[in-house]
């Protein structure tokens, strides 16, 4: 690999956190665009690497020891209890917020991300980890299922009435 993955550095939350907005907005996630009120909360970074049962991980160029590496891709880990978690229960990881830059897309990059989360929440000792996704996420879903991601139905949920998210499930 030609890139770190790594805990997010307080100089690079406005990076992550505007690489993590430009994708939604890039992908017609956010169904109101910059109006929308979740791009504040994709934009703030920081504010998700200081809460508590929380880690910002980042995708970086070249081996991330330097300052300066581009931000390639960006994820939030959480455990149950974080003020983050959607789906986490106890004995469960989460992740959110997953984005890789577009220039970054297929170098692996978030295939990384979600190995890093994967192992951040095996290192705790959970069961299980958890995500939610758009249905239009298609090749997010691709990659979840090559991860040993399992789309369970009875978890999905609507956190407004006319946006469903799917729930993917994966045993450790």
């Amino acid at each position: 690999m030609d890139f770190t993955v790594r805990p997010v550095r307080p100089e690079e939350y406005e990076q992550a956190g505007d690489l993590v907005a430009e994708a939604y907005l890039a992908d017609g996630l956010l169904t109101f665009g910059e109006d929308d009120e979740y791009v504040h909360e994709l934009r703030d970074a920081g504010g998700r690497a200081a809460a508590e049962r929380t880690e910002v991980l980042v995708a970086v160029d070249g081996d991330g020891r330097t300052d300066g590496g581009r931000v390639l891709g960006a994820v939030t880990f959480v455990t149950a209890g974080s003020p983050f978690a959607e789906l986490s229960g106890p004995g469960e990881g989460e992740f959110r917020m997953l984005a890789v830059a577009r220039e970054a897309r297929g170098r692996g990059v978030g295939e990384a991300l979600v190995r890093a989360c994967l192992d951040r929440a095996r290192g705790l000792g959970a069961q299980r980890m958890v995500l939610s996704s758009t249905p239009e996420m298609a090749t997010a879903h691709r990659l979840y299922g090559r991860l040993g991601f399992v789309r369970t139905p009875d978890r999905d949920w609507f956190p407004l009435p006319d946006l469903p998210l799917w729930a993917f499930v994966a045993d450790l």
